[in-house]
């Protein structure tokens, strides 16, 4: 696993000096020509912004199907779309909650007679008796919470024919774990970037002034005007991993057990269909980033 950051360093005078105020915050006097340094600044110090980017493997997806039946009458159609994905949203149940989650949606529109106008165009006629048929959609939502499960998940979806079957989505739902030690690396990785600075400019690191996971603290300029430092940040550095404690899905292991067979007037799709509408879905890698600001003193 990679991990990437970036700092902007800066080194101020111990002395507030002026400029035009651009955006004043107390104890700056408004309407005043010249803006005080924050009090951090009274002595040399040195800002550090610590930026860290980990790559990680979503862990959910998603994906919709929808089933259609036409009938004469409303009820029938929609009666004849809920058996379709009955056997299959039995079937999906069976995983679990914490494998996926299922929501489907049943709807319903009228098919008009249709006739040609003067134009040649085909046109609805639609008026309350000259409804034909009515077209019902069921359309299942699938969320999966264990990507370990995906491929047979989809497979079961494709082999139970639906009329369409829409885009594989992924997203990435870090956990605490992951942002309390992104957090504490960026942390890290200022103190770095600031250690070499002062070593490179002959001077040591003095305590620390200021610890600020906003940033703000970094983005004030007492050379052009508060309230930057800068207006980006600096290249990465990269870091060969990040120690996460705490669980998550794993992207592997063995797929789940085949659910069992309910009994029902449609009958769910075979091993054998499942088997041959299986596809390669691989997670993709989502960035998670994080930043800290840290002051320093100087000496020397």
């Amino acid at each position: 696993m990679r991990l990437v950051a970036a700092v902007l360093l800066i080194a101020a005078a111990p002395a507030a000096l002026p400029s035009l105020a651009l955006a004043q915050t107390p104890p700056a006097t408004i309407g005043a020509s010249h803006v005080p340094a924050p009090w951090w600044m009274r002595d040399p110090v040195i800002a550090s912004i610590g930026q860290v980017r980990v790559e990680i493997q979503a862990n959910r997806a998603g994906f919709n199907a929808s089933f259609q039946a036409i009938d004469r009458t409303a009820a029938d159609a929609s009666r004849k779309a809920a058996d379709q994905v009955r056997a299959l949203s039995r079937t999906l149940a069976a995983y679990g909650v914490d494998t996926v989650r299922v929501e489907t949606t049943l709807t319903t529109r009228p098919l008009y007679d249709q006739y040609r106008d003067e134009n040649g165009n085909l046109r609805d006629n639609m008026r309350a008796d000259k409804i034909e048929r009515y077209q019902a959609d069921a359309t299942v939502s699938l969320a999966i919470r264990d990507v370990a499960a995906l491929e047979r998940i989809y497979a079961t979806v494709v082999a139970s024919q639906p009329t369409s079957i829409g885009q594989v989505y992924f997203s990435l739902d870090p956990d605490n774990a992951w942002k309390t030690n992104l957090a504490a690396e960026a942390v890290k990785d200022a103190r770095r970037r600031a250690q070499a600075a002062a070593e490179n400019a002959g001077a040591t690191l003095g305590r620390v002034k200021v610890i600020d996971p906003t940033g703000r603290a970094c983005q004030t300029d007492v050379l052009a005007g508060w309230p930057s430092y800068s207006g980006g940040a600096g290249q990465a550095t990269t870091v060969d991993e990040v120690v996460v404690t705490g669980t998550r899905a794993r992207a592997g292991g063995p797929p789940p057990p085949a659910p069992p067979r309910p009994e029902i007037s449609f009958a769910i799709p075979t091993e054998a269909a499942i088997e041959a509408a299986r596809l390669a879905l691989q997670p993709p890698l989502r960035e998670l980033t994080d930043s800290a600001c840290v002051v320093y003193g100087l000496n020397g």
